[in-house]
């Protein structure tokens, strides 16, 4: 019994439902090349303070309230980045945790006196189910995050 052709049929139908996974696309796209590691950015943010950048990582976590920011791993271990968009302008899905993105934008800085830091750090917490260390707010705190204008969800 040749089974050569039965198994030939069953191949050319799946490789194709995994050859490559579906991607989407937001806001205005990815343009830029060349792609730049988050922990570099993060190591040297002033240098690319106001530079539009294009990173690249696995999604781990979605804003649950407006889909407003996703927060992507770095290349290095404990180190994520955020990136963030207008409210409605672009909604990521919570279904995307756990995929992979390519994300292009402006990198910025946010400064947060202790007041501010402190409600910040709060919020987060909460959203994220986490609890809340208020001596991490002591100082203020600075945050880089990218403002997102085009990102690709696989």
């Amino acid at each position: 019994m040749n089974r050569a052709p039965t198994l030939l049929f069953f191949i050319a139908i799946l490789i194709p439902a995994f050859a490559g996974e579906e991607s989407k696309s937001y806001g205005e796209g990815i343009t830029l090349k060349k792609t730049t590691k988050v922990s570099t950015i993060l190591e040297t943010p002033k240098e690319y303070e106001g530079q539009r950048v294009r990173i690249e990582g696995r999604i781990v976590d979605v804003c649950a309230k407006r889909g407003c920011w996703m927060e992507l791993a770095s290349d290095k271990d404990f180190q994520t980045v955020i990136i963030k968009v207008q409210d409605g302008e672009i909604v990521f899905p919570m279904s995307a945790k756990g995929k992979s993105a390519i994300a292009e934008g402006l990198v910025y800085k946010i400064e947060l006196s202790p007041e501010d830091a402190l409600g910040y750090l709060q919020h987060k917490a909460e959203e994220q189910g986490k609890k809340f260390n208020p001596k991490k707010a002591e100082n203020g705190l600075t945050i880089y995050q990218i403002e997102g204008k085009g990102v690709e969800i696989k």
